[in-house]
């Protein structure tokens, strides 16, 4: 029996604000949006081909729940953003209004920056080590040199 990891419950404050974060900010499309009523609805949203976990919006109810918005991993980065092409992926986001918390840094891992959701949640951008080895390191290095 094989398993794998499908979805993510993601704490919002409400729906369409989790919605706007994901696909406007991300670049993640809607894929399923359905009211479930008592103004509940089934809310994921994901990579457009499958690729990758995908999101189940849940809009926080209560002090609790409201009160771990954005803070889900205790302060510490919680969701891991890959991407086969990082210098784009940053633009990208940037352009989008996505607020990094650091410069871009090179790690045994990959390429790395942090950046935050809208309610103070971390995430990393990365590209993977696996897939920064492809690109001529004259290039990456001069990338990103000129972003940090």
């Amino acid at each position: 029996m094989a398993h794998s990891l499908a979805a993510i419950s993601f704490l919002a404050p409400d729906y369409d604000e989790g919605i706007a974060w994901f696909r406007d900010r991300l670049g993640f499309a809607v894929l399923e949006d359905r009211p479930l009523g008592g103004g509940k609805r089934w809310v994921v949203v994901g990579d457009v081909n499958g690729f990758g976990a995908r999101f189940v919006i849940a809009k926080a109810e209560g002090e609790r729940q409201l009160a771990a918005v954005g803070a889900q991993a205790g302060g510490r980065v919680a969701y891991f953003l890959e991407t086969d092409d990082f210098a784009r992926a940053f633009t990208r986001f940037s352009e989008a209004g996505v607020e990094f918390v650091e410069s871009a840094r090179r790690e045994p891992y990959g390429v790395v920056a942090v950046f935050k959701d809208p309610w103070g949640g971390k995430w990393d951008l990365i590209q993977p080590a696996q897939t920064v080895v492809s690109v001529p390191l004259r290039r990456q290095v001069a990338w990103i040199a000129a972003i940090v």
